[in-house]
């Protein structure tokens, strides 16, 4: 038996996992609803997300797809959060998972069964309406996310508190009306920040964004029109990123992000290039710089009354309202502190899923890591290696060869406004979702595939690596699989190709994607 915590995103895969390997998941979910970041409400709940309602997908769908579940191919190549929320209910709907799902459900106390030594199980306390249950289950998956506890370190901004005028949280925002006709100040330069400083400036009287580090800034539309996650994430770019020497690697990457305009000329060159902090994504923030809606400065060093200086800035700025997009704070409030340790905002977990000092490996936390590229295929690979483990099917290392791994990766950190961020990304995407597939037997063989099935080999290795890759073969192989990764490009061209011209063809089209990315 195993107890799933949430029912977001990770919850349903991890729901899904377990029922796959023949295990017994009870999901609990403290809502009345699946979904949850992807759940827009209007008012905000507490240990809940909060998103606000333009919010739209960073990753196409090809590549945020489940790995034995596509998006229906009239969706478009972009999701806007209630259509991804449509999705996750098909999910849920298409493998029965409500049925293993308890709503209203709050888990209040995860703690290690006194015989947790030989049997490695669980006490679980929940709470409906006041009232308390006591559960014992052989395993648990912890999916509650980490967008529920904002951190706002006002301690890191001098003369906060004699600024009159108003300041929130990221998370409580939820329409610009606010912003209207008002000076408004966004401290940090994540998506969040860049998303709510565009979408204020079109009421506001001026927008300024606050960036210590700057930030390298992506487009969803990339190179020839195309989702910028299908180009990037190949196995191709993937083997040149992770081979190449360090200095040219990051000259590669440099080079990428500046063909679309040059960061410096813009203030968003980062103050170190040579680290690869996770990217922006937005289409609008360079036109608005150009058209003056929006101004980049540097850090705030102080706040006046009515007022904001920012280092190497000698002039006061005029500030109404000021958003803080500082990040979230990592929290288990129903686990024991020794159970999944959190240290500088960073939880020391082998593979960002295992604690690495328990007897029994029976708790995993899935989707507490940051990719760049799609969470959910990620969130996904973890929950059937997840069940794998719980089911006795694939070993753990020995816990020093954890600890080691777990402290290697403690080393490359920054600190930023009391977060941590990893100097480089803190997994690259595609070597990630390999490592957790080859643990499991599911990591496709190319070059076997070159002598049995040529066409399909080439479109694993030169294409996008879309979630399907790892249906082809292994514990849970989907029949399907080789059809939905010769057709994610027809999917994607669905929607968007609304109106042909006579004369043009699909197939000539898909010929030129293939020679584009061979080039």
């Amino acid at each position: 038996r195993v107890a799933v915590v949430g029912a977001g995103v990770s919850g349903l895969a991890a729901t899904k996992c377990c029922l796959d390997e023949g295990l017994e998941p009870t999901c609990f979910e403290q809502s009345q609803d699946i979904g949850g970041l992807w759940r827009y409400t209007e008012h905000i709940e507490t240990g809940r997300p909060s998103l606000y309602p333009s919010v739209i997908s960073n990753t196409s769908k090809e590549m945020s797809a489940f790995s034995d579940f596509p998006f229906p191919e009239h969706f478009p190549v972009f999701l806007p959060n209630a259509l991804l929320l449509d999705y996750l209910r098909r999910y849920a709907e298409h493998f029965s998972l409500r049925e293993h799902i308890t709503f209203g459900t709050t888990v209040v106390s995860i703690r290690k069964h006194p015989d947790f030594a030989t049997t490695g199980q669980w006490n679980v306390i929940t709470e409906v309406g006041g009232k308390q249950t006591s559960h014992v289950f052989d395993a648990v998956m912890v999916c509650s996310g980490n967008f529920s506890e904002p951190s706002l370190p006002l301690q890191c901004f001098p003369g906060i508190e004699r600024f009159r005028g108003q300041y929130f949280h990221s998370r409580q925002y939820k329409h610009p009306d606010v912003f209207q006709g008002k000076h408004v100040l966004v401290v940090g330069m994540g998506n969040s920040g860049v998303d709510i400083a565009v979408e204020a400036s079109r009421v506001a009287a001026k927008v300024t964004i606050s960036t210590t580090r700057g930030a390298w800034l992506l487009s969803r539309v990339f190179e020839h029109g195309y989702p910028w996650d299908m180009i990037l994430n190949t196995r191709l770019m993937s083997l040149i990123k992770t081979n190449l020497p360090g200095p040219l690697s990051w000259w590669l990457i440099n080079y990428k992000v500046n063909q679309w305009f040059n960061h410096e000329n813009y203030g968003l060159q980062p103050e170190n290039s040579w680290l690869v902090r996770e990217p922006v994504l937005n289409d609008d923030l360079p036109s608005y710089i150009l058209t003056g809606r929006i101004t980049i400065r540097p850090g705030v060093k102080e706040f006046k009354d009515k007022s904001v200086l920012f280092h190497n800035c000698p002039e006061e700025e005029p500030i109404d309202i000021v958003v803080f997009c500082t990040g979230y704070t990592i929290s288990f409030p129903f686990l024991e502190e020794s159970v999944v340790r959190v240290e500088n905002k960073h939880a020391s977990l082998y593979k960002y899923v295992f604690p690495t000092h328990l007897q029994k490996p029976t708790l995993a936390v899935l989707g507490m890591i940051k990719p760049f590229g799609a969470i959910m295929p990620v969130a996904e690979m973890q929950a059937r290696w997840v069940s794998r483990v719980f089911k006795g099917l694939c070993q753990l290392p020995p816990q020093s060869v954890m600890e080691k791994e777990v402290n290697e990766k403690k080393k490359n950190q920054v600190r930023w406004f009391g977060l941590t961020f990893d100097e480089v990304l803190k997994t690259e995407w595609l070597v990630y979702l390999d490592t957790l597939a080859s643990f499991i037997g599911a990591k496709p063989n190319v070059l076997g595939l070159l002598c049995t099935d040529p066409w399909l080999a080439l479109t694993i290795f030169f294409g996008p690596c879309s979630p399907y890759q790892y249906r082809l073969g292994g514990p849970g192989h989907w029949e399907g699989a080789r059809q939905a990764i010769l057709t994610q490009w027809d999917r994607v061209l669905k929607p968007t190709r609304t109106r042909v011209p006579a004369g043009s063809s699909s197939s000539f089209l898909s010929l030129l994607t293939v020679v584009g990315f061979l080039l």
